[in-house]
């Protein structure tokens, strides 16, 4: 039987399904009939191979301890051999229920309270929540945004921000969330080779690596031998292929002696084996799942042009960012003059829907909201006839 869930146009309705993007609105302080493309999950039903999987599971009945197989790691592997071209040895995965757990596990394991942890903002926001939270020093090398509307890495300001405030951890994102950018070979290079020169460990987030539109995913990591001493790389099938409530993600720790450090804050944490349907799901998703992903990739690829264009010819004071990666579009609305106070009641009170504004991403973020384009094509006309009748 073959894959079933390909149609992408197919609207499933999400309320009262526990759904945090549709049934927390009100609880959140927005109207009860907003339309939302914030969080980052999709509209899509994952993989029918995936559901019978897990169909099965659950007729099975029972729930007990469970741990992967064999199995699951030669599905793994054989995703990141054909995708990002990388080669990985079974010894250096950890399993985690989730990428931001990991590296909050991370900062604790390899910093002291005080010491600094950098991050490129405008950048995902637990980033910033997990650093502060933990009593670790927030470092912010801010990206710019260019002529050509992409963002560019400050690498003067990056080393020294490293020296100055003797930062110990970099936290990459590639992909990079919400900004769009896949960073290059040789920007990637030049960030590695100045946090090998200051000793800074680098926790690589490639959980966007699966959506590629422009250019190819290089897993940091892989560019030099003296990279995987200086690393640790978070993977999740939850953005790929729908599945972030399942909580399964993929931490590649290569240097024995960072594994170990690892894995004693992972028992601190008193979490041990992932939940069954987790590891189902992501051993099925990367062993069956190829002909949903590409179905997805060109249908999120026409979505993305969809928007593109339909700003350009209704509302071209509000200019996206030119965009290479992730499902999520950075829209700069600083065209409009208006305060974030006033954009956000436009975009929430007015034209009844919920972005992300992008304030919550740093500083650097004010005037741009994130919209989430993982949906139907039918909800992104309604959400854009919306924003164009207000503004």
């Amino acid at each position: 039987m073959g894959e079933r869930n390909l149609n992408f146009d197919l609207v499933i309705p999400r309320k009262d399904t526990r759904s945090l993007k549709y049934d927390f609105a009100e609880k959140r302080g927005m109207p009860k009939d907003i339309l939302p493309l914030w969080v980052a999950d999709m509209d899509f039903q994952t993989s029918s191979y995936i559901q019978d999987a897990l169909i099965q599971q659950v007729n099975h009945g029972i729930f007990g301890y469970s741990e992967a197989t064999d199995t699951y790691f030669e599905a793994v592997r054989n995703w990141v051999k054909k995708h990002y071209e990388w080669d990985v040895d079974q010894s250096w995965l950890i399993k985690t229920p989730g990428i931001v757990f990991a590296l909050s596990l991370a900062v604790k394991a390899f910093t002291q309270e005080g010491e600094g942890v950098l991050i490129q903002q405008p950048v995902y926001y637990p980033f910033a929540e997990i650093i502060t939270d933990n009593k670790r020093k927030l470092v912010i090398n801010n990206l710019y945004l260019g002529d050509d509307l992409l963002y560019h890495l400050d690498f003067e300001d990056f080393e020294q921000k490293i020296i100055s405030d003797k930062v110990k951890i970099f936290i990459l994102c590639n992909p990079h969330n919400p900004v769009g950018r896949v960073w290059t070979i040789e920007e990637l290079t030049r960030m590695g080779d100045i946090c090998l020169k200051h000793q800074v460990l680098v926790l690589s987030d490639e959980i966007h690596a699966d959506f590629i539109f422009t250019g190819k995913h290089q897993v940091f990591a892989n560019i030099k031998k003296e990279y995987e001493e200086i690393s640790i790389t978070c993977h999740s099938p939850s953005k790929t292929f729908n599945l972030a409530g399942l909580q399964a993600s993929n931490i590649w720790i290569i240097n024995q002696n960072l594994r170990r450090k690892f894995r004693k804050e992972f028992r601190a944490s008193g979490y041990s084996q992932l939940n069954v349907l987790g590891l189902i799901a992501a051993e099925v998703a990367y062993q069956d799942g190829e002909e949903w992903y590409q179905g997805l990739m060109k249908y999120l690829k026409d979505n993305i042009t969809y928007v593109t264009e339909y700003l350009e010819k209704n509302l071209p004071q509000v200019k996206p960012i030119k965009h290479q990666g992730t499902y999520l579009l950075w829209l700069d609305f600083r065209g409009l003059g208006l305060s974030t106070d006033e954009l956000n009641h436009q975009i929430i009170q007015k034209a009844k829907l919920w972005l992300d504004g992008g304030e919550m991403f740093g500083e650097a973020g004010a005037g741009f909201q994130r919209i989430n384009v993982a949906c139907p094509r039918s909800i992104l006309e309604q959400a854009l006839e919306r924003l164009r009748a207000v503004l």
